[in-house]
Formats: structure tokens, C-alpha cells, sequence
């Protein structure tokens, strides 16, 4: 509508131009006719004016005026319009000034003749059919104008809803049915083949309803095995209380032995119970807080290698390398998992090589780097496949070997967490892979700290 406005105003100025223009050219070839006919009646003179519509008309030739046709009516001129000197700008105020006048007053009309050199027509016109004609011309406009913008306006809505409307009435559908059933893969958006933003947002919906099917999937698959797992909960608990009965028997027999063996198996056993009263709140997905306390890494690490059976191993050579002394602040329990599921994953990974000339070493370091611990467990097997290194950490995402579960990175990864730490895949000349943890003491309160100062010095 706007561009129709700025169409609009300068199109009136054009029409009543050319409208007095008109008129000047009628009469002034009239008027010269009859000067030079000399045959001015008073029958031609009311012709001359009916015609025109004019109430007066004259002919000025420099050196003398001509009066060609009078209306008898007393003349009173409201305005003067001198079309040899008309500006655009003075005709578009003119023009809305007829427009909104009442067009009951005359208006004077001068403008050169067509019939020769140097001669001007002047003529008297009452503003009403000036006005009336304006008003028909400016309808029209009106009437073409609503037509072109309901002719626009539609092209508009359909472009709109074929562009636009129902690309997103499909992604809202599909959005909604896959509400619906987020197991059931027919129900992911197919995307189109749109190169612009609409086509882009189909992709990410294909995408992200593609994900979370197998985020879906992998919960599912949690839940039934924390179901499993809490059906034979009780009676593994059972169990594992009537062996550790029968191996603190083992105590009693005099072989060196079985005294050697018996503390361990015992220790073996209570964290075998502890685990199981923690399986149903790692069900949960909830790890307890840590209990950090100071604790003697390289003893952490021996209990490591003795329960997974690597101290003496005729085919796998488990190397301590932790420095003496490196305390850890950290839960032992939580530590020991953690260091467990890595030396056990290295374990399996050269297990599985049966050449007998290759090199089967996993090795511990541990050293301190001021306010943290940095702990490193590498081993010599084939290394981790790329496909899987940016999922190493993610629950069913990270085995390397047929039916693993790829837990045991996960709960490593969310042990660290809990801790404040860190630990990741490092990357190390030569083959073989090595995991590195970073774990940071705890942070003191000076507040507390003070407080405690304060009271000691106090008592």
C-alpha cells in the first residue's frame, strides 16, 4: 500500500495536468479558428464554452487580448494556474488543494497555443469538474490498487505456505507422531532435499530424532539390566557372605600359604559385598559422595595386580612404577574401582594376543605435581580403534572386544568426576594405549581454616 501511496501522488499531479492541458488546446484552437474565420456568433461562443466547460476564454497574442467567449455569470477568480511555469511540486499541492476543496469556486487556466508562436490561452473553469474528475481518477486508482494488493497479498499466501507453512506443519507433525513412539524408527523425518534453512532444520530433526532412538534404546537397556541385577542381588549377597565365612577359616590353617592368601581373599570378598549393596544405587545412576582421605597410591596399585591375578603372570608383565611415598587424597574404594577397571581393560586387551613373542607389559605410574596427582596406566596391546575415541567414556560406546558392555570407562570416567578430576586418553609415541588421571587434592576452606587456628590458639 505504501508504494501504491507514493504511486498515487505524483500520478494525480499528472492527471490534472493533462487534464488543463487538454482543455488550453481545445479552446485555443477553437478560438484561433475563429479569429482568423471572423466568424465569432454567439451560437459559436456558447458552443466554444460547452464544450470547454470553460466560462471564459481569451486569447493573448503580446500586443493585444482577444475576449473570444464570456458566460454572462459574474466572475470572481479563487486561483491562477500558469501551466508554462508548472513545477511537479507546486502541481501535487494544487492538486490535493482541489481535492479537498469544495469545488464551488473558478479557477484561472494560462498556457501557451498550439496555433502559433508567442500566443497564450487564457481561460476561466469552475474547480468542480476538475474535481470531479479527479475524484473518478483517483477511485479508479483506488479500485486497480486493491486489485494489484489482493492479486499480491495472495501470490504471498500461497508462496508462504508452500515455502514455509507446511514445511513446518511436516516438522511439527513429525515432531508430535514421534512423541508418540520414539522406538519406532518409521516415525523419523525423512529430510527433504531443500537447500536453505528449511531443509537444514529437517536434517538436525532427522538427526537429533535418530539419536535420541538410540539414547532410548541404550536407557531401555540400562533399566533391564538394572532390573536383572537387582533380582539377583539379595542371593549373590547370600553367597558371598557364606564364602567369606569359609575363608576366614583359611586363617586357622597353618600352611604359609594360605596365610599369605587368606587376607587377601578376605579383602576381595567385603569389596565384592560392597559392590553389591552399591548395585542398586548405580542402577540409579548414582554414584555415592566420596569419602577422600590420604591414601598410599602404590598400595592401591600392589591390591590392583594381586586381585586381577598379575603379580607372577607367566604371560603379562605388571609393572609398579609409582613413586614411593605419592599419597593420593581420594576415596580408596572409589580409586581402587577405578584403577581396576583400567588395568583390567589392559589386561583383557593383551590376553587376547596369542602370539607368545609379543611384548605384554601394563605398567602404573603415579607422580605429584603440586597440588595434584597425576596417575598413568599404559599398556603394549593393539591400541584403540579411532572409530570409538570420541565415545571412549560413554556407557555401550567404548568396547573394543565381542560382547563387552563398555562400562567399565563410564564408571572410571564418573568416579574421576566425582573427585574433581580428570582423565583421558593420551596419545604416546610407539603402540599400545595410555590413560592418565588427574586427580586434585581437596580445596581448603580459609574461612574454616582460620577458624580452627583461632580456637587452638584460644585453648
Amino acid at each position: 500500500m505504501l508504494s501504491e501511496v507514493m504511486i498515487y501522488v505524483p500520478s494525480i499531479a499528472n492527471f490534472r495536468n493533462n487534464w488543463l492541458n487538454q482543455r488550453l488546446t481545445t479552446a485555443g484552437v477553437a478560438a484561433t479558428v475563429l479569429v482568423e474565420t471572423n466568424t465569432v456568433t454567439q451560437r459559436l461562443q456558447e458552443e466554444l464554452l460547452n464544450s470547454t466547460g470553460a466560462v471564459a476564454i481569451s486569447l493573448d497574442e503580446g500586443s493585444r487580448r482577444r475576449l473570444i467567449a464570456i458566460s454572462p455569470t459574474p466572475l470572481t477568480i479563487d486561483s491562477t494556474a500558469d501551466m508554462s511555469a508548472m513545477s511537479p511540486q507546486r502541481a501535487i499541492a494544487e492538486s490535493f488543494a482541489v481535492l479537498l476543496s469544495d469545488g464551488a469556486g473558478l479557477m484561472r487556466v494560462v498556457g501557451l497555443s498550439q496555433m502559433g508562436a508567442g500566443v497564450r490561452v487564457d481561460m476561466v473553469l469552475p474547480e468542480k469538474l476538475l474535481r470531479d474528475d479527479m475524484l473518478a481518477f483517483s477511485v479508479r486508482i483506488l479500485g486497480l490498487s486493491i486489485f494489484i494488493s489482493a492479486i499480491t497479498a495472495t501470490l504471498v499466501y500461497f508462496s508462504l505456505r508452500w515455502l514455509f507453512l507446511r514445511p513446518m506443519q511436516r516438522l511439527t507433525t513429525s515432531m508430535a507422531r514421534f512423541a508418540e513412539a520414539p522406538d519406532d524408527a518409521s516415525r523419523i523425518i525423512v529430510p527433504s532435499r531443500r537447500r536453505d534453512e528449511i531443509g537444514d532444520a529437517e536434517s538436525r530433526l532427522a538427526s537429533m530424532q535418530e539419536t535420541l532412538k538410540e539414547t532410548l534404546g541404550q536407557q531401555r537397556h540400562l533399566a533391564d539390566l538394572g532390573l536383572a541385577v537387582s533380582k539377583i542381588n539379595h542371593d549373590l549377597r547370600n553367597l558371598l557372605a557364606s564364602a567369606q565365612l569359609f575363608s576366614e577359616s583359611l586363617e586357622s590353617i597353618p600352611d604359609p600359604t594360605a596365610k599369605r592368601l587368606a587376607p587377601k581373599i578376605i579383602a576381595a570378598l567385603d569389596r565384592a559385598i560392597g559392590y553389591t549393596q552399591s548395585v542398586l544405587a548405580y542402577g540409579r545412576t548414582k554414584e555415592a559422595p566420596p569419602e577422600r582421605r590420604l591414601v598410599r597410591l602404590n598400595r592401591v596399585v600392589e591390591d590392583v595386580g594381586d586381585i586381577l591375578g598379575l603379580t607372577g603372570h607367566e604371560a603379562i608383565q605388571f609393572d609398579n612404577l609409582v613413586v614411593a611415598g605419592i599419597e593420593v587424597d581420594a576415596d580408596p574404594e572409589q580409586l581402587f574401582r577405578v584403577l581396576m577397571n583400567l588395568v583390567r581393560n589392559a589386561m583383557q586387551a593383551l590376553e587376547a594376543k596369542s602370539d607368545p613373542a609379543l611384548v605384554c607389559r601394563i605398567s602404573v605410574e603415579g607422580e605429584r605435581e603440586g597440588g595434584v596427582v597425576v596417575i598413568r596406566v599404559s599398556d603394549t596391546g593393539p591400541g584403540i580403534p579411532d572409530r570409538i575415541r570420541q565415545s571412549l567414556f560413554q556407557p555401550f560406546q567404548a568396547s573394543t572386544k565381542r560382547g563387552g558392555t563398555g562400562l567399565g570407562l563410564a564408571i572410571a570416567a564418573e568416579l574421576v568426576r566425582a573427585h574433581g578430576g580428570v582423565i583421558r586418553h593420551v596419545d604416546r609415541p610407539g603402540p599400545g594405549t595410555t590413560f592418565e588421571i588427574v586427580l586434585p587434592d581437596r580445596a581448603v576452606d580459609i574461612g574454616e581454616w582460620r577458624e580452627r587456628s583461632r580456637r587452638l590458639q584460644a585453648s
